[in-house]
């Protein structure tokens, strides 16, 4: 490369003019449904679209939720590190959506539920539901500041524009549309290289950071956290008018969902055909990773205007759908869980309620864009985020829809413990990074640059701090592990839990049977009437349960 083309471009009238369009068009959409839907009078309406919609607009609003700039950003940039063993990613895509289309969606559309979390009291109690509520408000703000983060990277990128302006302008444009508009909505040789890295990556072992098996399990768990119990999507698949059409729209979106994975892909392998023996990254050209793709659009389409705002342009369409999405999301649950059923408020009262959440949302989401700067690489801050707190919040949903015996206590403690696992992972690995050794990034040089570079970074070595002995195993697991990880602690812990709970209320049983029994022929006349009743367990317990304690009893209710 020449010295030239490392000096960041800029953009020019056309690019502006491109990226201002794309403000202006999606402002007007804001405007435009704020306007027919100005007497809108339930608050259903403005968060699910009213439950008349067929599967083809919602299956690409599945697909926009969550592929966002980070997508577009960050997937090239994880294929120029460490290379395609992303692609595997369509393996977790497909699983997702048959245990998504065949376990959790029907629970939901049959329940005809506003928020996800109204299931939770409907299952267990409403501990739980507040709970659950929590923890989702959590996450999606924390994720959402990542999503904001990331297209005001490329703005800095191309634009020169201080980061932290653009953060705001981002944050702020985003919050503007969703606050108005409701929820309808040479190359093939160093391709090898990038490919050959999916050949090696069946090693078994839990540390490395992406292999066949991380991606693939990994990625099943986080993505059926996403799609299964999230409320972003799920309010998206149960405003279909039918639950074939909601089923229809998942297999839909995950034709979307590979060829975005394909195309991103294939733009990491051209990152890496450009700049791999001249790494603009480690000759201090960008200041994170992810603005790599905007680094490459400015290099080769400078001369071009106009193209590089349609890039850019493109970065934040993404960011406005998923920012959207999350931030109706957040007003869904909060007014469904956490004002209506302490309110007294008209429907036309808490429509607008929503629409005023939406805009305190979006001023909180800003301020976690700060955060999400201090986080590493977006894609995987981002997946961490869905991981730590998605997991166990998957194990408690998942034990409110396959376990019938678990109850409210063993749901709680389950989920204490699967969240406490997931922190302590999380954060040791946010602390104490992975090795190289782990990581495997791909060889990236400044060698065929023309210039002499000064202060150089070079990301396959860097100086680890001091390491407890949990370092070498414990927090070197993988990041996709951690969504696993909690799901299966919730489970483990909940189906215990539950289990002794049926043990001491059936003992209950048992011994309010032999209290009955002693002047009527004893054990041995016990045993000969349930067999000559044919009577089960479950019956046995529904029949007889009200004899127990009432510390008991309430323990059957869980049940």
């Amino acid at each position: 490369m020449s010295e030239d083309s490392l000096v960041p471009g800029s953009f020019v009238v056309a690019d502006y003019m491109v990226f201002a369009l794309m403000l202006v068009v999606s402002a007007a959409v804001g405007v435009y449904f704020a306007w027919t839907d100005r007497d809108q009078r339930s608050s259903g309406d403005f968060l699910m679209g009213g439950r008349r919609l067929t599967a083809l607009p919602v299956s690409l609003s599945l697909t926009a939720s969550f592929m966002s700039a980070i997508t577009v950003l960050s997937n090239p940039a994880e294929v120029y590190r460490y290379g395609a063993n992303i692609g595997f990613y369509g393996i977790s895509y497909v699983l997702t959506m048959v245990i998504t289309s065949e376990v959790f969606l029907p629970v939901f559309y049959r329940l005809s539920i506003t928020s996800t979390y109204e299931y939770l009291e409907l299952r267990f109690n409403r501990t739980t539901r507040l709970l659950g509520t929590g923890l989702f408000i959590v996450q999606t703000i924390l994720y959402t500041g990542i999503v904001i983060y990331a297209p005001a990277l490329a703005l800095n990128q191309v634009t020169g524009m201080d980061l932290w302006g653009a953060v705001i302008s981002t944050g702020v444009v985003c919050t503007f549309y969703c606050t108005l508009v409701r929820n309808t909505l040479q190359v093939f040789t160093e391709i090898q290289t990038t490919l050959s890295s999916c050949f090696n990556s069946f090693d078994t072992n839990p540390l490395r950071r992406h292999t066949f098996w991380t991606i693939s399990i990994g990625g099943t768990f986080v993505w059926v956290s996403i799609y299964g119990i999230n409320q972003a999507q799920v309010q998206r698949y149960i405003s279909c008018k039918s639950i074939t059409h909601a089923r229809l729209s998942l297999y839909i979106n995950l034709l979307g969902l590979l060829s975005i994975l394909l195309c991103s892909v294939f733009a990491g392998m051209c990152l890496f055909s450009v700049y791999k023996d001249c790494d603009p990254w480690t000759a201090g050209q960008v200041s994170a990773p992810d603005q790599l793709m905007p680094y490459l659009v400015m290099d080769i389409l400078r001369d071009y205007p106009g193209l590089p705002g349609l890039f850019v342009a493109a970065a934040y369409s993404g960011s406005l759908s998923t920012v959207s999405s999350s931030i109706n999301a957040l007003a869904a649950v909060t007014v469904e869980d956490l004002i209506k059923p302490y309110t007294n408020m008209s429907e036309k009262h808490l429509s607008w309620t929503s629409k005023g959440l939406s805009l305190i949302y979006g001023v909180l989401c800003i301020g976690m864009a700060g955060l999400a700067s201090l986080m590493g690489g977006i894609l995987q801050a981002a997946i961490s985020i869905f991981g730590i707190i998605g997991g166990p919040l998957l194990g408690m949903f998942t034990l409110g829809v396959l376990c019938p015996f678990a109850n409210s206590k063993g749901v709680l403690l389950g989920l204490m413990s699967g969240l406490v696992v997931s922190l302590w992972l999380g954060i040791g690995a946010q602390i104490y990074p992975p090795t190289p050794a782990m990581t495997r990034p791909l060889s990236l040089t400044t060698e065929g640059c023309n210039f002499t570079t000064t202060d150089s970074f070079n990301w396959t070595s860097t100086v680890q701090p001091t390491q407890p002995p949990l370092t070498d195993n414990w927090y070197s697991l993988s990041y996709l592990y951690f969504s696993p990880i909690g799901t299966i602690i919730t489970i483990s812990v909940g189906l215990l839990v539950s289990l002794f709970n049926v043990v001491d209320v059936l003992f209950c049983v048992l011994h309010e049977y032999l209290r009955g029994l002693e002047g009527d022929g004893g054990i041995k006349a016990y045993i000969n009437k349930r067999r000559h009743n044919s009577l089960s367990s479950c019956q046995v317990f529904q029949r007889h349960s009200k004899g127990c304690s009432s510390e008991t009893t309430s323990n059957a209710t869980d049940l």
